[in-house]
């Protein structure tokens, strides 16, 4: 969804919904979360409410995940490491 905001410059619930896979309310309850989260700002378009994309949220958003993706790499990596070394322990 994000995509195609981003590819389109904006969209509606409607417009987007005629594109995946899935209904017009469903869209619309994804881009309300998405602008609670400030990722995307809405402004009223006829009927309906135009999203568009805060960019620099977005990236904010998309540093902070690759933080925490780094840490819990760093995390598994230390564990894989540890059950390796017990696995060599054990062998004769």
């Amino acid at each position: 969804m994000l995509d195609l905001l981003l590819a389109d410059g904006g969209g509606t619930a409607t417009g987007l919904s005629e594109r995946l896979p899935v209904t017009r309310q469903a869209v619309a309850k994804h881009l309300g979360v998405l602008d609670r989260a400030g990722l995307v700002h809405s402004s009223p378009a006829g009927r309906e409410r135009r999203y568009t994309v805060d960019e620099d949220r977005l990236a904010h958003a998309i540093s902070q995940l690759a933080d925490v993706t780094s840490a819990w790499d760093r995390r598994l990596n230390r564990i894989k490491r540890i059950a390796e070394a017990i696995e060599r322990d054990r062998q004769p």
